[in-house]
């Protein structure tokens, strides 16, 4: 019968459905919205922003008090209903409530509630935030057991739940919305590319990244005065190591402007006198070497680079032997890419050659970083930093001229050697 009982009722259902969607559109705005946007606007005095970024913190008790609150009002909602059709219908009104209940919960406490979420998670979000926050408070004794019976449930099947593990890892966030950006056209590459290059800093080591020892220029310390300037000069480096009897043996770093500045004291009274070049000790303008180990991160080294004031430093292995020179200029081209100034462009830069078949002709000393960004490739720099260091790695020997081995696909044909370095490779993409 359709009397004031029904209506009553009906009215208390209507109610736990709205209440129903606000649960379901809550736990999708509050999951999907980014909580650097929800930190960006509680910092331009947004008070929702503010909670919902708090109550996001533990999204495991968030996530238990929405589910919680909303099987709640759907078991009740679905029970009154069926004893109010039950009660008009008979037996039969059992089917017609399962009918319209599902129709309803589906269409109105589900698709659309989320749909909306989904669409504007940090509006939602914020709206949402007070009443929620007032919802995780009031269950949070319910929640905490269901949390602990949980966890005891899946410690029985060998599963650990870490109640410290952050769902959204923030780096691979920014990794993955770079990336699709991208793929979308969103992002430009080379600006992916150099936030990337930022983020990677903390995971690469000197050693990839550093001059190499055998292509250093230094000076002997103790040529004559007139060489070692005349070395500067040609040289277009504005700082070169110093060495005394071996190259291993670095005893300084030359400055070309501290040695003009002596020049030029010498000059005071207009001609320099060959006793004072014979006694000048280069010695005295030359700075105390800086020595980093190989396994310092670009980002403990740049942060030192930029602490001692200085951007130059000789890295060393664990036995103390020279293994190569950094630049803070190295560190920041793994950011914004190769940085050219009025000398490099007078040389040639031919490090990577595209053929009319679409294979790059590429220098063996060619970082695997540098060819991936420049092509947009993806191949494994885990093991070697180089591309020749790859390929000798890969085939466990010292391949000759000539030799065509294939992996992570791609194709590697040795074109030239300099003794046992792979001085030229041409690679193919096989996809």
């Amino acid at each position: 019968m359709l009397d004031a009982v029904f209506w009553t009722t009906a009215g208390a259902v209507l109610f736990l459905l709205v209440l129903s969607g606000f649960f379901s559109g809550s736990e999708t705005a509050l999951t999907a919205a980014s909580r650097s946007k929800l930190r960006s606007n509680a910092d331009k005095g947004n008070r929702g922003a503010e909670i919902a970024f708090n109550i996001t913190e533990d999204r495991e008790r968030l996530i238990g008090s929405v589910l919680l609150g909303n099987n709640l009002v759907n078991i009740l909602a679905t029970a009154l209903t069926t004893a109010m059709f039950t009660r008009a219908l008979g037996e039969g009104g059992v089917a017609v409530a399962t009918a319209i209940m599902t129709i309803l919960i589906l269409i109105f406490a589900e698709v659309l509630p989320k749909t909306y979420a989904i669409t504007n998670p940090e509006r939602a979000a914020g709206f949402a935030a007070r009443p929620i926050s007032v919802i995780v408070t009031l269950f949070a004794p319910i929640v905490s057991f269901v949390r602990i019976l949980v966890r005891g449930v899946l410690r029985v099947f060998g599963v650990q739940a870490d109640p410290d593990n952050n769902i959204l890892a923030v780096r691979e966030e920014i990794t993955g919305a770079l990336q699709m950006g991208q793929a979308e056209g969103v992002v430009e590459k080379e600006d992916r590319d150099r936030i990337l290059g930022a983020l990677d800093l903390a995971d690469r080591m000197v050693e990839e990244v550093m001059l190499h020892r055998t292509e250093i220029e230094m000076i002997d310390a103790a040529l004559p005065v007139a060489e070692i300037l005349a070395l500067c000069l040609e040289s277009n480096h504005t700082r070169l190591p110093l060495y005394r009897d071996e190259r291993e043996n670095i005893v300084g770093v030359l400055h070309a402007k501290d040695l003009l500045r002596a020049m030029h004291r010498m000059l005071a009274d207009g001609r320099i006198e060959p006793h004072e070049m014979d006694e000048f000790d280069i010695l005295t303008v030359a700075m105390k070497p800086y020595f980093v180990p190989e396994t310092t991160t670009l980002d403990d080294q740049m942060r030192q680079f930029l602490a001692r004031h200085t951007h130059f430093a000789l890295v060393v292995d664990e036995y103390g032997t020279l293994q190569g020179l950094l630049t803070l200029e190295d560190i920041l081209e793994e950011i914004v890419g190769e940085i050219t100034d009025e000398f490099d462009q007078d040389e040639e830069k031919n490090d990577l050659v595209a053929d009319e078949d679409g294979a790059f002709t590429v220098d063996g000393a060619m970082t695997i970083r540098d060819l991936n960004r420049a092509t947009d490739w993806d191949l494994p720099d885990d093991e070697a930093n180089t591309v020749a260091g790859l390929v000798i790695h890969e085939a466990q020997m010292i391949p000759t001229v000539g030799q065509i081995f294939s992996f992570h696909g791609f194709r590697f044909e040795v074109m030239a050697k300099d003794e046992n370095r792979l001085s030229e490779l041409k690679i193919t993409s096989l996809s």
